[in-house]
This record gives C-alpha cells, structure tokens and sequence, in this order.
C-alpha cells in the first residue's frame, strides 16, 4: 500500500491520507531519521557547525512535516480514530525526542562545537541556532546521569499522554453538552440571527423545532450577552465552567495534578527550582520572580479602576432588575446592556458591517498597504474539509511568499478558540528559499439561511489577532526552520498578533472592508467613534481577569505541588487577589484551562500582558508616523516579522523602535493612567 506520507510532498495531501496511513508513517520517519543522526556521529571527520549542529538541524524533516499533518488534524478535524493514533504515537515521538537529546555521543559533538564558538566565525543566526542546540540537549538531560536520564524519559512519556488525554476531554465535556430550548421565552433578548443560527443548529441535530444551545463559543457567548432567562444563563455559565469537572470519566482533576507534578519533578531532576523556572530562563522575563513582579505592578494598576467598574456594574444591575448580588452569569449580559446606555453601541449594529468575507478582505488589505503582499484565493490546493478556503500569497514583484489555509467556523471535531499553525515552515537552503504553508483556524459565527456569517466585533479583532501569527510565519525569512516565523520567545510571539488588533479601531482601515452586507454602506463615523470609545470599556475588569490566569499558571507552575490535593482549593487561593464575582463551588477553571494544561503556555499565560506592553508600544510609534506608514511598516517586517527566532526578541524590538517598550503606553491605551 502506498502512503503518501512518506512520499516527498509539498502541500500536504489531504485527500489521499487515511487514518491508517498515520501510524506506519510515524514509525518509517522515525527510522529514517535514526538513520540520519547515526551518520552524524559516525562521522569520522572533527565535529563542526556544518556536520553537526546544521546536519542536525536539517535531520527528521519527513518525520517534522508528518507531525505537523497530523496533529493539526487533531486540533481543527478530529475523530476517535485519530485520538486513538495520537494516545499511541505521542508516547512514541517523546521516546524519540529524548533518544536524541540524551544520545551522549551527539551531544559530545554538539558540545565539542559549542566550546569553540568564540573562534569559529559564525554569523548571528548561525550562533543562536549553536546555542540553542546546546541548550536543548543541556535543558532536557543530556548532562544527566543514567538513572536520572531514565526517569526523565519515564516523566515526559507520561506527560504528553497526559496533556493529550486533558485535551480529549475538554472537546468531550464541549461536545456533550446540549440546552434543548422549546419555548419563545426561553431565548428572549437574543438577536433574530442568533435565534435563527440556534435553530440551524438544532435542525443538524435532529431536533424537529425549538433552539440549540452549546458550549462552543459562537453559541455559548451570545447567549450569556442577550439572554433575558437569568436561570438559562446560570446553567449554561455552570456548565461552562465546569467541564472537567464533574468526577466522571472525563474529570480532568486528576491530570491537572499529575501534569503540574511531573513537570515539577521534571524541573527538579534538570537542576531547576520548579517548572517555572525552568521554562522561564528561556523567556525575555528571565525569572518567576520578575514574571510576579509584572503581574503585581498591573494588578496595583488595574484592580481599582477594575473595583470601581464592578461597583458600576453591579449598581446598574440592581437599578434596571433589582439584581441584589451579581454573579457570573450576569457580567456579560448586565455589561452589555451597560455599554448600550453609555455608548449607544451593541455588536448586532455592528455585526451588519463584519461580513466575514469582507473582513478576510479587509485584513489582507491592511497586509497589502503595510507589507506590500497580495492575496490570491485558489481551489486547487488540497485541504481537510471543504470549508477550507486556500490562497497563495505574493510580493509587490510577483515573487511567491506563502499558501495560506483559513478555517472559521465551528465543528463537532474541532477544538475551541482560534490559533494560528502551520503545515510547513520557511528555511534557506541550497541556493533555496523554501517557502512555508500557514493556517489560521478559528470558530466565528457561521452563515445561516438568510444571512451570511456576520462578526462580532470581538469576532474581527481575534480574525486580525490570529492573521498577525500568520504573517509571523509568512514573511520568515530566516535559514534554518527551527529558527523561523514564530519560533521565538514566547512572551514575544504574541506581539505581531496583538499589534495587528489595533488596526481593527482606526478609520483609515475599518473604510477599507466594513462595509453593510447589504446596502455596501461603508461604517459610518458615529459608530468608528462609538467602538474607539467604547475601547477601554470596562477594560479593568478585562486586565484583572487576564491577571488572574497569570497567576494561576504561576501557582501551579511556579512552587513545589507536590502536596497539592484538591484543584479547587488550589485555584481559589490563586485567584484570592483578583476577584470580583463570588465563587461558584460547582465550577473550576483549572480543568478546561487547555493552553497551559495542553498547549504550551504553562509558565508562560503572563506572556499576553507582557506581549500587550510591546504592542501598545509599538502601536503608539505607527500612531506618531501614521498607521500605514512605509518607513515603519517596513522596520516592523525586517526586524521583527521576517526575523523570527534568530536574535534576542529585546535586541530585534529595539532596533525596530530604537528603545526598548513602556508600560506607560498600555496602561494610558487602556485608560488604566493615572494622571496626578
């Protein structure tokens, strides 16, 4: 049987693999490429950079273009089938990971190079992929003795099955929730296209009449904003907010534990205090101590503004419904009934004006005038499901840049939220510029019979958000792929998706794609002034509660949790400082909390405040010269956005801004600047 994983492809083949092909196609790769190190240490020749540490560098690639294939199948268009696959193969790509850094003789090489390095003449990039080579091997136990190096395969085994399993279980607890609804009383304050978009989705699942009511976002969010049935909105908050919860055979409780426990043992086996640590040395914020230091210094900041808004909110509460005690399930829906009174403004006004293709358009238009890259949709790139749309991307000369796959809207096999990936990366080699294939996977609002899919505003700040990650990839333009697009730091990868959110507020851009979907009516004046102004609404709640994930991240990661029993308990403590709601026992947010329990944000959650530092900041000098401005759009492409990995984050932002970023421009941003 041929597979054509193993056959050497470009674009990915989508729709000649089957489930089968994953397994054998792991295990070839993984063979191929123990052939290709083992050539690097027979090597009898004197180990150099080129021998060693770029022989390395570009060993495994097949096995580097599967694993992308395939476990980004496993986010966006999943089955029981491919999570069985990935429970058997993780296991085994860890086990594989660690045959390279623990194997003594290639780490005797790459040290050998290392040592040298001082007299070798290496370039920039070419020095930091030599240390980071030398820090991948050192960070993860090459140095070690035997026995520990054993334990250290045993602990990473157990972790990605667990991080996988944590994963399965929150798309499980998503997908099993449904709130039937039969009754017009039931849906009362939602919007007719959320009302018909309900009932589209109560149709798919068999149900004759009535409204469907999920936890997938684009369900759950409207509901909790313009559902008038306070009972309805407590159980779908409750149900939310407690998936994993529920001691049942999707509890998550247990894994929590165990993932926070082997990573600490983990952290403490490699010479490191704990977790945090371990993953912050890596980090521009160097130390758990300055991570508490950030977060503390915002928190000082934003907890009044963040009081005094909650004591708005609740005021207004009890004047419009005699609300004696605010809970959670009343703070979207009482917010936006609040920011209507203040600022005339809901998203239904809006949402006429975000046609989702319209918006697409719009984002490519901002890339165009600021980074000089067209958009050319095409149909003959194979995807993994039909919605799927596919674009090649080129420069101003005609020179191909990038593929560019889009996914947005929700299904049973796709996990929540948005993220950007990619199924092949950018490097330079023989003479070549490889170019690389990016996605963006998201879950907006689909189309219904009468409309097309119309977003939120939230909806296109998120679609510019993930589009920044994507142009981090697509304009890379580095030698070695582990040092290209979004292989950077990870408190600075969020800085080219937060910055492009701004444009999302700015007339010149919105006049560019926000258009009525009907009349073509470009946004009117009055409503670009409503959404600036409305911009920092309540945004001291917004900042506490991004705080409060920070510091729970750090809790779990940054001290010893070995003693920890109860999850619950645990997160409580955390969130002691920065609460304004009362607590709700049923619920725990620890247990859905997927990007640091399975994706790679453990330690790390801090990064979207610290990244936002950046943004603001570097907004505010596009804002001085004019948002389009070539001069630093063009500063903003070559040293940031193509530099990828290659130089320290802070040495690359300064010679884009020319000094390193205040604080000061995101807390007057947020209008958290207290002026004396």
């Amino acid at each position: 049987m041929q597979n054509p994983l193993l056959e050497s492809f470009d674009l990915a083949p989508f729709s000649k693999i089957k489930n089968e092909h994953f397994k054998p196609a792991f295990l070839r790769a993984m063979e191929d490429a123990r052939v290709e190190i083992n050539a690097i240490t027979a090597n009898q020749e004197a180990p150099s950079f080129a021998n060693t540490v770029e022989a390395l560098e570009f060993a495994g690639h097949q096995l580097d273009r599967i694993s992308s294939v395939f476990f980004n199948l496993n986010s966006a268009e999943t089955n029981d089938e491919i999570q069985k696959i990935a429970q058997e193969v993780s296991p085994l790509l860890s086990e594989f990971s660690n045959d390279i850094t623990l194997n003594t003789e290639l780490f005797a090489r790459i040290k050998s190079v290392h040592q040298q390095k001082d007299t070798l003449q290496l370039n920039t990039e070419q020095q930091t992929l030599l240390d980071k080579k030398y820090k991948s091997f050192s960070r993860n136990g090459a140095n070690l003795p035997e026995e520990k190096k054993k334990r250290l395969r045993e602990i990473d085994a157990e972790l990605s099955k667990l991080k996988l399993k944590f994963g399965e279980n929150v798309l499980a607890e998503t997908n099993k929730y449904e709130m039937h609804l039969t009754e017009a009383s039931d849906v009362e304050g939602l919007p007719e296209g959320e009302k018909e978009a309900a009932a589209q989705r109560a149709k798919a699942k068999g149900k004759e009449n009535g409204w469907m009511i999920t936890l997938d976002y684009p369900s759950y969010v409207p509901f909790m904003k313009y559902a008038k049935n306070r009972t309805l909105r407590k159980e779908l908050s409750l149900a939310f907010g407690s998936k994993g919860f529920h001691n049942d055979e999707f509890d998550n409780q247990k894994n929590v534990l165990q993932i926070a426990q082997l990573r600490y043992e983990r952290a403490q086996l490699l010479g490191y205090k704990t977790h945090a640590h371990f993953v912050l040395e890596e980090r521009m914020a160097e130390t758990p101590e300055k991570v508490h230091g950030f977060l503390s210094e915002l928190l000082e900041k934003a907890k009044p503004a963040a009081e005094r808004e909650f004591r708005q909110l609740e005021s207004f509460a009890k004047d419009a419904d005699g609300i004696d005690q605010l809970e959670k399930w009343d703070g979207s829906y009482y917010s936006e009934k609040l920011k209507q009174q203040l600022f005339s403004l809901d998203d239904e006004q809006l949402k006429p004006y975000f046609k989702l293709e319209n918006v697409i358009d719009g984002v490519f238009a901002v890339a165009e005038r600021l980074f000089g890259i067209q958009f050319e949709q095409v149909f003959d790139i194979d995807t993994y499901h039909e919605e799927v749309k596919t674009y090649r991307i080129y420069d101003k000369e005609k020179n191909f840049v990038a593929v560019f796959y889009a996914d947005f809207h929700p299904r049973p096999g796709k996990r929540g939220g948005a993220w950007m990936t990619s199924f092949k990366s950018q490097w330079k080699k023989d003479g070549e510029n490889i170019r690389p294939h990016i996605s963006n996977v998201c879950n907006f609002t689909p189309s219904t019979p009468s409309k097309p899919s119309l977003l939120t505003f939230n909806e296109v700040t998120t679609l510019f958000h993930e589009f920044g990650h994507g142009l981090h990839g697509m304009l890379a333009n580095t030698i070695y792929p582990s040092l290209s697009g979004t292989s950077v730091y990870w408190d600075f990868v969020e800085l080219p998706s937060q910055v492009m959110e701004n444009w999302c507020y700015e007339k010149d851009a919105l006049e560019l794609f926000a258009k009525h979907y009907e009349t073509g009516e470009i946004i009117p004046m009055e409503l670009i002034q409503k959404i600036k102004d409305s911009a920092t609404f309540q945004e001291g709640m917004a900042t506490l509660r991004q705080l409060s994930f920070g510091l729970l991240d750090m809790s779990w990661h940054g001290t010893n949790p070995t003693g920890i029993t109860d999850v619950k308990a645990r997160e409580s403590k955390a969130f002691e400082g920065t609460n304004l709601y009362p607590d709700t026992p049923e619920t725990c947010m620890s247990t859905a909390f997927s990007h640091i329990f399975q994706g790679g944000y453990s330690s790390g959650y801090y990064s979207y405040k610290w990244a936002e530092v950046l943004d603001a900041d570097a907004f505010a000098y596009f804002k001085e010269k004019g948002i389009f401005d070539q001069e630093v759009a063009t500063k903003f492409k070559e040293h940031v956005l193509s530099k990828g990995g290659t130089e320290n984050p802070m040495v690359l932002y300064k010679r884009f801004r020319g000094a390193e970023p205040k604080v000061e421009a995101l807390l007057e941003r947020a209008g958290l600047l207290i002026t004396e």
